[in-house]
Order: C-alpha cells, then structure tokens, then sequence
C-alpha cells in the first residue's frame, strides 16, 4: 500500500458512506472503511480523527465562510435579508462541494443517534457564526442570535429539500420556497 495516496481521502469516504449504508453505522469500524478503501488503518487516521469525522470532513470551513458572507453582505440590507444573502451564496458552494452522495450521507446521519448530534453541534457553530457576525453589523445582540436561528433552520431545510429534489432544483430556488413558506407562517397567511 502507497505511504501517501493522493486518492485516499475520497476512497475512504466513500467507502465509509458504502460501508454505513450496507452495516449501519454502529456496524462499520475504522478498519472496516481502511480495509474497503484499500489502505491501513493508520492510514484513515491520517485523514479522519474518528469514524464520524468522515461523513462530516471540511464542514469546520462553513461557520467562517458563513460569517464572510454575512459581513460581506450589502451593508444597507436588514439582517434577515443580508443572512439569506449570504446563505445563498454559501449554499450555492456547498452544494457544488457536496455533490452526490448527499442523499445517502443524509440517510446514515438521520438512522444514527450519534451522528444526529454531531450534527447538532455543527448547526449550532453555523448559528454562533452567523450570530456573532450579525452583531459585528451592529446588529443587537437579541434580533441577531434570531435571525441566526431562523436562518439556520431555513438553511437545513432548503438542503434537505435540495437532496429530496435529486437535482431538478437549486439550492438557491429550495432556499428562496423555505423562505416563502417561513414569511407566510410568521405572517400568518
């Protein structure tokens, strides 16, 4: 087995996402994923900390890219509006990034208790991010945390109607019908 392979990050997440779709999550061991992808188990932690850490790799670059867009948001706009802003165009990104297999890692994260919290804790530096960000605005403090909470289950919904839509829509489109809805609701139309 090669000592540094330039294709062994991606051979192992997909044969973790392979692996957990096959066994279950509580099933699969990192030797499991290593042995699939053809590399040492020393290997995978060369890339990954854990066994959950494959199906959440880079996801630590989305609260600060959040907050650039939201500081970099038009500085006249309201705080929701310059948040959606942002979102879109992270979103647009983060979709492209994600590619397939969206679909399948949604489906292992919902079937596991585990994973469900770690993405719990990734939602919640996504809102801090937005939240501190909105009050570098000059956003008070109450209406930014919010706004960043509103925003952040906008976002997790649009992207899940993103997976659901199988690319027949964009992420941009399912974030704008979330928006819709959530206007309506606090409206009350």
């Amino acid at each position: 087995m090669a000592r540094w392979d330039p294709g062994a990050e991606e051979r192992l997440k997909r044969a973790a996402l392979e692996l957990y779709l096959e066994r279950g999550y509580d099933n699969v061991t990192v030797t499991h994923i290593a042995e699939r992808a053809g590399l040492t188990r020393r290997s995978y932690f060369r890339y990954f900390p854990d066994k959950r850490e494959v199906l959440f790799a880079g996801s630590e670059r989305l609260p600060p890219a959040l907050a650039e867009a939201v500081l970099t948001a038009d500085p006249d706009a309201a705080p929701l509006a310059a948040t959606l802003d942002a979102l879109a165009r992270v979103g647009a990104q983060l979709v492209e990034h994600v590619g397939g297999g969206a679909a399948e890692r949604r489906a292992v994260i919902d079937a596991s208790p585990e994973l469900r919290e770690r993405e719990r804790t990734k939602t919640a530096a996504i809102t801090e991010a937005i939240r501190d960000a909105l009050i570098q605005r000059q956003v008070n403090a109450g209406t930014a945390e919010l706004v960043a909470q509103l925003a952040t289950v906008a976002c997790d919904n649009a992207f899940r109607r993103w997976i659901g839509a199988e690319g027949h829509a964009s992420f941009g489109s399912c974030l704008d019908a979330v928006t819709s809805e959530l206007r309506a609701a606090l409206d009350g139309t």
